[in-house]
């Protein structure tokens, strides 16, 4: 198998990974959200990466000393505002509901987050026939993740579109998406810290955890200061049963497990993909998510009630981001 199919199968693994971390959250009982979701970012976000700096990097402090405050700084700035993109993701779904404000939210990530690398590092790229793909993939992405939320919208208001002012939940999800695709920046241009670990006897593709890690890490931070915030407000940390905990805790363990080694296998697979490797892999990892969450969600039965307009919906926006996943994925000599 060649490097560019190994780098497409690594990139789906981690967008099936990425579109499955949310389902053990189902199971999670008598936890108000506040306290899952700070624990998984603990899990997630500082444990598992830098467990894994520990264990595949050989000298990860020279590989940071080395690599120099720049880009170390400028990894962890796009790491903390990816962090604020994650807690206005959950402002906006609060604000105007989940189908309309993933639709927002995650178009406007798997745009922003493939354009604005691919235009600074290879802006001739642009107006060349893998380009062009890009673009009109990521236009199908845009329709098909609309239907998907129309669907979702009818789904949820039983049959009739969901109504009211959205003005300041749009600016929330507009600000999630700008925010979001900041994780794909920290893996565009925090290169010089991956190849400072493959200078010192990492494996190419296994390197990107160096700088994954400086990013979620910062991203923590952000999302640490939210949950701490909403735990005093809500006095909510002593929630919960104690016959729950070790169930509860279990979930959270695989919900960290699934999103990190989702991330660090697109990092993997972006570098066997070549120079255009976030800029295309990114579209596909948001597409391929919103997929797998899709199934999932009719698998445990989130459509069941739904009346045949949503599901005509939802199948012409699946079927809109599979003809994106080819399009975009499409091989150009």
């Amino acid at each position: 198998m060649n490097s560019a199919a190994t780098g497409w199968l690594l990139v789906m693994a981690a967008a099936v990974m990425q579109g499955s971390w949310a389902l053990p959250q189902k199971f999670v009982r008598g936890w108000a959200w506040e306290k899952m979701w700070l624990l998984f970012c603990i899990v997630a976000l500082v444990i598992l990466p830098w467990l894994l700096v520990a264990l595949v990097i050989p000298q990860p402090g020279q590989v940071y000393a080395n690599a120099g405050s720049g880009v170390l700084l400028e990894t962890a700035l796009f790491g903390a505002g990816w962090g604020v993109g994650n807690v206005l993701f959950g402002l906006g779904v609060a604000s105007v509901g989940m189908a309309l404000a993933f639709a927002i939210i995650i178009s406007l990530t798997a745009a922003l987050g493939s354009l604005v690398p691919l235009a600074i590092q290879n802006p001739d790229q642009l107006t060349s026939l893998k380009g062009l793909l890009l673009m009109g993939g990521l236009l199908l992405v845009i329709a098909g993740v609309a239907f998907c939320s129309k669907a979702g919208a009818l789904k949820d208001a039983g049959g009739s579109a969901v109504k009211g002012n959205f003005t300041k939940g749009l600016l929330i999800c507009i600000g999630s998406g700008i925010f979001s695709p900041m994780m794909n920046f920290a893996f565009t241009f925090g290169k010089p810290i991956q190849a400072e670990a493959t200078r010192l006897g990492a494996q190419p593709g296994a390197a990107s955890i160096t700088l994954l890690a400086v990013a979620v890490g910062a991203g923590f931070v952000v999302n640490a200061a939210y949950t701490a915030y909403l735990l005093n407000k809500n006095k909510s940390w002593s929630q919960g049963a104690a016959a729950d905990r070790a169930r509860n805790l279990l979930c959270v363990v695989a919900m960290g497990l699934m999103w990190l080694f989702g991330f660090f296998f697109y990092g993997i697979g972006t570098t066997s993909l070549g120079k255009l490797g976030t800029a295309v892999g990114w579209p596909v990892l948001m597409t391929t998510m919103v997929l797998v969450a899709n199934v999932w969600g009719l698998v445990t039965g989130e459509w069941k009630n739904a009346d045949k307009r949503a599901f005509r919906y939802l199948g012409a926006g699946l079927a809109l981001m599979v003809t994106a996943l080819v399009v975009m994925g499409w091989p150009v000599s």
